[in-house]
């Protein structure tokens, strides 16, 4: 007979201590592949809309004036001429370390137009860039592929143009190709033109007045970045834009803080209920550990019969801790996700990783009882028979 099979002998013997120290573990085990495999998968999708949220760092030229205008109120003051940016300077934006996680670059050139009685900002833009720096434009119409200029819906609205009109400003004849719909921010005010045409228009060839930069955020250093355009474009004024990924992410970190917090109680509860049975289980045993002495088994080998009992249940406890956690937090992601159908998120890694978090517990909660068992008198244990 060996060690292994006196364990697992002593397990069918006392299932209902089995059972129970095996539901304490699968609870913690459970609990905590649940919530670590909630926020890995919320993370990540939090990572990819991130991804689409369009510009996240401007490009200004750099002016020593405030702004007077607040909450889209202007208060007035005086206007001073400011340097605009040199589009052939644009091409030292890709020279920066970190030049692979830009995924859009958006070169935009402003000025006033007058449209009959009306004046009216117009926007020189990148038709095929600004699908990506800014994801929630919807177009009635398309936008345009030579020349030609899409209006936004307050300004069609305020100048009673549609699709089937067509612009004459600066000496061009712009078809309307599209009109953005209303989108709640100061895109519906204005009038958007290619790049080149709005620079002819305007009289500001090969100059920009702003530059929308999309950068991929999922692990990329945006605060290095700004650093790095600053240096290659030390005429103009880097900002990112982070706000709403800097609140989101922060919300997620505290609730990540706290849901590991809840694992950690868990799994400590779980730890208190194999150190109290199998305390009791060594108690109980008292006679057969002193016939096992008696007969000439070592300290060294009732630990290992201990441990190896502790082993079996916490395997078996990480592996359908494992299973129970993914299949919770694909139900909370199918119920709490925005478009998630329910799936089981569950990876040989998490798997491998349940296991040893779940023998790890279950071992060190029973180093105490071993200990107890392997230190017994052999001559008081054989006395109680």
């Amino acid at each position: 007979m060996t060690l292994t099979s006196i364990s697992v002998r002593n397990l069918l013997r006392r299932r209902g201590k089995a059972v129970f120290i095996l539901a304490g573990l699968v609870t913690g085990i459970a609990t905590a592949v649940g919530i670590y495999t909630f926020v890995e998968t919320v993370t990540e999708d939090i990572n990819h809309k991130m991804e689409q949220y369009g510009a996240n760092i401007l490009i200004t030229p750099r002016t020593e004036n405030l702004a007077l205008s607040y909450g889209g109120l202007s208060l007035g003051g005086v206007s001073f001429e400011m340097d605009e940016i040199r589009e052939s300077d644009l091409a030292k934006v890709h020279t920066i370390k970190n030049s692979a996680n830009i995924a859009a670059l958006g070169p935009m050139v402003l000025g006033v137009i007058s449209v009959g009685e009306r004046r009216v900002m117009l926007a020189g833009v990148d038709f095929k860039a600004s699908g990506i720096l800014k994801p929630w434009w919807h177009i009635d119409g398309v936008f345009p592929k030579t020349s030609g200029a899409v209006l936004g819906a307050e300004a069609a609205r305020v100048l009673n143009l549609s699709v089937v009109d067509s612009l004459e400003v600066g000496g061009l004849d712009l078809p309307i190709t599209g009109i953005l719909q209303p989108t709640g921010s100061q895109d519906d005010h204005l009038i958007f033109t290619g790049l080149s045409d709005a620079q002819q228009i305007l009289r500001k060839t090969g100059r920009i007045s702003m530059v929308e930069v999309a950068a991929l955020c999922k692990d990329c250093p945006v605060d290095d970045m700004v650093g790095q355009l600053g240096d290659v474009l030390p005429g103009a004024r880097v900002m990112a834009i982070q706000q709403v990924v800097k609140s989101r992410m922060e919300m997620l970190m505290q609730f990540k803080k706290f849901a590991y917090g809840v694992s950690a109680a868990l799994l400590f509860t779980g730890g208190l209920v194999v150190l109290v049975t199998m305390m009791g289980s060594v108690r109980e045993r008292t006679e057969e550990i002193g016939i096992f002495r008696a007969i000439g088994f070592r300290r060294a080998h009732i630990m290992r019969i201990i441990f190896m009992e502790a082993g079996i249940i916490s395997g078996l406890a990480g592996v359908i801790g494992s299973f129970l956690g993914a299949a919770s937090a694909g139900a909370a992601m199918a119920l709490f996700g925005d478009g998630h159908g329910w799936h089981i998120p569950l990876s040989q890694i998490t798997i491998f990783g349940a296991i040893l978090l779940s023998l790890l517990v279950g071992l060190t909660a029973s180093a105490y009882p071993a200990a107890l068992a392997s230190r017994m008198d052999p001559n008081e244990a054989l006395r109680a028979l």
